[in-house]
C-alpha cells in the first residue's frame, strides 16, 4: 500500500471579485508568505455508476504541485478531515495501480475505475505561519476548469469553471480553522456547500444515480368506523408519522455504511478498524432480528449468518491484543519484586506476535469473495427491502414491541446466570457462559434501543445509557476469561523456557478478582436495568 496520512481542511466559496482578507493575527498567525503559484493537471477515476463519489471517495492521478501521483481520499468520522493514501504516477496512465485501489476493494467489488472527469487548477498558495516560521496552515486560491467526461462518448462533456479557497492544516490546529473561518466569513467568503472538487464537477449525474432512500409508502389507512374518529399518532406537522420501514431502513443503511468505512479502515491500518467492523456486524445482526416483523426472515437470517461468520472471522485480530495490552499495564503498577523473570517481555513479544496473526487474519478475511457477496448482499436487501407483514405499521408500535421482546429476552438470560450461580460468583465455565449470553441478550436490547429513540424519546435514550453500563461491566467480566486463558498459556511457555511462572499465577487471581468486582457491579445495576426496560415499553 502506498502511504497514508490525514488530510484536515475546509472549503470556501471564492466569486470572482472575493480577496483573500489579510490573516496575520489570526489563531496564532504572525505572518503570511506568498508560496507561488502551481498549475495542477488531475483525471479523476470511477466506476461507471460512481460508486467511490457516492461513497464519498475520490481517486485521481494528479501532475503539477509538491504531491504529484495517485490519490486515493477517503472519509472519516471528524467533519473536514479525510485520509489519503498515495502511490507514485508510474508510466501508466489509465492504469491505476493496485496501491490506491486495495483500500476500496470493498467499494468496487471487481468494477475497474476508468477516467470521467479532468480538472486543470491555477493554485496560488499562502503560508500561515507562526512567529517561529513553522508553516501552521496553507491557504490555496483555486481557479478551476472541471470538464465531466460522458458515459456514452457520443455526448458532449461538460465543462464548469469556478473560484475557491481551501485552507488546510500543517502544524495548526482546530482553533486556528475556526478562526480563519470567522475572518473569512468576516470578508464574505462563505463555506462551500460542496465536499469535494469531484462532486461539483459531477454532480447532475450523481443526482441521476443516486434513488431516493429505499423506504416503502405506509399502505392507505382503512377508513375509520362511521362515527368514530380515527386514531394514531401523527407528526407535528399534520402528515401521517413514519412507519416501521422508514425507521427500520434507515437505521441499516447507516450501518451499512459504517461497515463500509470500517473496511476501508482495516485496510488502511486504522487501529480501530477491526473493532469499528465487528460493532457494525453485531449491529446489523441485531437490527436483522429485533426487527423481523419488518424484514421477513427468510432472507435476512442468511445475511444475518455471514455477518456472524466475518465477526468471528475478525475476533482474533482484536481480542488477544486487547487482553495482552491490559496485562502490560497491570504488570507496570506491580511491585518490583512480585514480578519475577522477563515478565514484561514475553508480554510484549507475545502481543506483537498476536497482533501480527491477527492482522493476517483480518486481511485474509476482507479478501474472501464470501465477504464481497455479503455486502453484495446488504446493497440488495436495502434497494429492494423484503418486507414482512409489519413494514407499513406506524413505527411507534413495531418500535415498543421490538424493545419489549428483546427486555424479555434479556430478563430470561439474567435468570438463566442466576440459576447457574452466577449471582453467587461462582466462576465455573456455565455461570461464565450465562452472563456472556445476558452480555450479548443487553446488546440487542441497547441497539434495538437506539433504533427506537428517534421515535420513543427519553425513555429509550436513558435505556441506551443503561444498557451502556451493563455492556461495560458484563464486557469487564468477559474481558477477564480471555486475560485468564492468556496467563495460564504464559505460564505454560514460561516454564518450558525455565522461567519464574509465579507473576502469571499472581495476574491470574488479579484477573479472577477484577471478575468478582464486575460480577457484583452488575448485579447492583439489575434492578436498574429492569426498570428502564419497562419505562421504555411504557412511553
Amino acid at each position: 500500500m502506498g502511504g497514508v496520512q490525514l488530510e484536515v481542511e475546509r472549503k470556501f466559496e471564492a466569486g470572482p471579485d472575493a480577496v483573500l482578507p489579510d490573516l496575520t493575527g489570526v489563531g496564532g498567525v504572525v505572518t503570511t508568505e506568498d508560496a507561488g503559484t502551481q498549475e495542477l493537471d488531475a483525471t479523476y477515476f470511477d466506476t461507471p455508476d460512481l460508486r467511490l463519489a457516492r461513497a464519498r471517495i475520490t481517486l485521481r492521478r494528479r501532475t503539477g504541485g509538491t504531491d504529484a501521483g495517485w490519490h486515493l481520499k477517503l472519509p472519516t468520522a471528524v467533519a473536514g478531515s479525510r485520509r489519503e493514501v498515495h502511490a507514485p504516477l508510474g508510466v501508466r496512465r489509465t492504469v491505476v495501480p493496485k496501491a490506491v485501489t486495495e483500500p476500496v476493494t470493498a467499494v468496487l467489488r471487481g468494477a475497474r475505475p476508468e477516467p470521467v472527469a479532468t480538472l486543470q487548477t491555477t493554485r496560488l498558495v499562502t503560508d500561515l505561519r507562526d512567529g517561529e516560521g513553522r508553516v501552521l496552515a496553507q491557504v490555496a486560491a483555486d481557479t478551476v476548469t472541471g470538464t465531466a467526461l460522458a458515459p456514452d462518448p457520443a455526448s458532449p462533456a461538460e465543462v464548469t469553471t469556478w473560484r475557491e479557497l481551501e485552507v488546510e492544516l500543517v502544524d495548526g490546529d482546530e482553533a486556528l480553522l475556526d478562526a480563519v473561518t470567522e475572518a473569512l466569513a468576516a470578508a464574505g467568503i462563505r463555506p462551500s456547500d460542496s465536499p469535494s472538487k469531484l462532486s461539483r464537477v459531477l454532480a447532475g449525474r450523481l443526482a441521476a444515480l443516486t434513488p431516493a432512500p429505499a423506504v416503502p409508502a405506509a399502505p392507505p389507512a382503512p377508513e375509520p368506523a362511521k362515527g368514530r374518529k380515527k386514531k394514531g399518532k401523527r407528526r407535528d406537522d399534520g402528515g401521517p408519522g413514519p412507519t416501521a420501514a422508514d425507521v427500520v431502513l434507515g437505521a441499516l443503511r447507516a450501518q451499512v455504511q459504517a461497515l463500509q468505512v470500517a473496511d476501508i479502515g482495516v485496510r488502511t491500518g486504522d487501529p480501530e478498524g477491526v473493532h469499528d467492523l465487528r460493532v457494525a456486524c453485531r449491529r446489523l445482526r441485531s437490527i436483522l432480528a429485533a426487527f423481523r416483523p419488518v424484514l421477513d426472515r427468510t432472507a435476512t437470517d442468511p445475511v444475518r449468518d455471514e455477518l456472524r461468520w466475518i465477526g468471528a472471522a475478525l475476533s482474533g485480530a482484536r481480542d488477544g491484543e486487547v487482553a495482552l495490552e491490559h496485562l502490560r499495564a497491570v504488570v507496570a503498577t506491580q511491585p518490583v519484586d512480585l514480578v519475577r523473570g522477563p515478565v514484561s517481555a514475553r508480554l510484549r513479544s507475545t502481543e506483537v506476535a498476536d497482533v501480527e496473526r491477527g492482522r493476517k487474519a483480518a486481511v485474509r478475511a476482507l479478501s474472501d469473495k464470501r465477504h464481497l457477496a455479503l455486502l453484495d448482499s446488504l446493497d440488495a436487501l436495502l434497494a429492494d427491502p423484503p418486507l414482512a407483514a409489519a413494514a407499513g405499521e406506524p413505527a411507534r408500535a413495531v418500535l415498543t414491541d421490538a424493545v419489549r421482546r428483546t427486555g424479555r429476552r434479556l430478563s430470561a438470560r439474567i435468570d438463566e446466570a442466576r440459576a447457574r450461580g452466577a449471582q453467587e460468583e461462582v466462576h465455573d465455565d456455565d455461570a461464565e457462559h450465562a452472563l456472556h449470553e445476558a452480555r450479548k441478550a443487553a446488546k440487542r436490547v441497547r441497539y434495538t434501543a437506539e433504533v427506537a429513540a428517534p421515535v420513543l424519546g427519553a425513555p429509550a435514550e436513558a435505556l441506551v445509557t443503561c444498557m451502556k453500563q451493563v455492556q461495560d461491566v458484563l464486557g469487564e467480566a468477559q474481558d477477564t476469561v480471555v486475560t485468564r486463558q492468556w496467563c495460564t498459556r504464559l505460564a505454560a511457555a514460561a516454564s518450558g523456557a525455565g522461567e519464574d511462572t509465579f507473576t502469571y499465577g499472581r495476574l491470574h487471581a488479579l484477573e479472577e478478582a477484577r471478575a468478582e468486582r464486575a460480577d457484583r457491579a452488575f448485579w447492583a445495576l439489575e434492578p436498574t436495568l429492569r426498570a428502564a426496560v419497562k419505562a421504555a415499553v411504557r412511553a
